[in-house]
């Protein structure tokens, strides 16, 4: 096969609409604009969310509070979700996943103090809680911060 012999796949590509060519086109004398009104005019059309001088809906719905966009947003795991795995295992990312804890990772994984765990592992994530922490050491694990 050469470089010129190359085609897209059929029925891919679409060929372009051909406005205002005359009747025989069939987008001919209005060109698919239809009779008068603003939407047949030249010129820019309407902005994006307009209804025609209704209140448009972003501005309709109400709002409160603050939406911070650049906070990190963690998938979260607990102390006792950490039970299932043997003694001296190595929990990362990639083993919560395997475990179906965790399926989408956001910016990292954080360990909460909830419940209990009685084996010594270590656990590898992006966050700790200071609670999380002081209960995988007592029992004899690590928590290392990645």
């Amino acid at each position: 096969m050469k470089l010129h012999e190359l085609s897209p796949a059929a029925g891919s590509t679409k060929e372009a609409k051909r406005i205002g060519r005359g009747h025989g086109s069939g987008n001919g004398k209005t060109a698919g604009k239809g009779h008068k009104g603003q939407k047949a005019r030249s010129g820019r059309g309407m902005r994006a969310g307009f209804e025609g001088g209704q209140m448009p809906l972003q501005r309709r719905v109400p709002k409160r509070g603050f939406n911070n966009i650049f906070a990190s947003k963690f998938a979260i795991v607990n102390v006792s979700d950490l039970e299932v795995f043997d003694a001296d295992a190595v929990i990362d990312v990639k083993a919560l996943q395997d475990k179906g804890l965790v399926n989408k990772v956001y910016d990292g994984v954080k360990v909460l103090g909830n419940g209990n765990i009685s084996k010594a592992v270590t656990v590898k994530a992006t966050a700790f809680s200071e609670s999380a922490k002081s209960k995988i050491e007592a029992a004899g694990g690590k928590a290392e911060v990645i």
